[in-house]
């Protein structure tokens, strides 16, 4: 005879799985719980370490303003006339008159002749000598010039602006004189290499390194 189980009225069912799968759950909960709040009170130390550094920095910045603005006004006119004409030498003996000429044999082409060159100012910013030039040069004909102007730009390293043209009027002389006025800033490393530069005993004023 064959034995029949009802198993609606005594179904089979396993008490402990739930509560393990559960207890699983809450240990992986605490687990990750207990990381996210480590890893905030690390976040927060370090940004309250880096804050107190900031501050202290800041700090000494405004001390050393302070100071300097003590040692400025206990100047008299002529020493700060001095320490400003100091500075100025300081710039002038970074600039590089090689290295311009070096420079200028990329923007300028072989039919422009440069006939002065003059320095108005020579500063540095941010490690950066910048200088400000007074550049005149004798050329055929204005398109040169316009080209030329266009070449300097797009080197990057001269900011050339037309200020005058008047004629060569000299015996022998032929062309025109054009006067420029042109920021310079030389790049890091080795001058541009370039076209020969047209450059016949040019009058030079000005001063600097080198």
């Amino acid at each position: 005879m064959a034995t029949k189980l009802n198993l609606a009225t005594k179904p089979f069912s396993n008490r402990s799985l739930p509560w393990v799968i559960t207890s699983f759950v809450l240990l992986i909960s605490l687990v990750s719980l207990v990381l996210i709040l480590r890893a905030t009170n690390q976040a927060r130390t370090q940004s309250e370490t880096l804050q107190n550094e900031v501050n202290s920095l800041s700090q000494q910045e405004q001390a050393l303003r302070k100071e300097a603005e003590a040692v400025k006004s206990s100047l008299t006119p002529e020493q700060l006339l001095m320490l400003e004409s100091a500075h100025t030498l300081v710039d002038r003996k970074r600039f590089s008159w090689s290295r311009l000429f070096a420079d200028l044999e990329s923007a300028l082409p072989g039919s422009v002749r440069v006939k002065r060159i003059g320095v108005r100012g020579v500063a540095v910013r941010n490690d950066q000598t910048l200088a400000e030039l007074e550049l005149t040069v004798v050329a055929k004909s204005p398109p040169i010039v316009t080209a030329m102007l266009a070449d300097m730009d797009r080197l990057g390293i001269f900011q050339a602006e037309l200020r005058a043209q008047n004629l060569q009027r000299g015996r022998g002389e032929s062309g025109t004189e054009y006067e420029l006025f042109v920021v310079y800033r030389p790049r890091a490393g080795s001058p541009i290499a370039g076209s020969p530069l047209a450059l016949t005993k040019p009058n030079i004023t000005g001063g600097g390194g080198q």
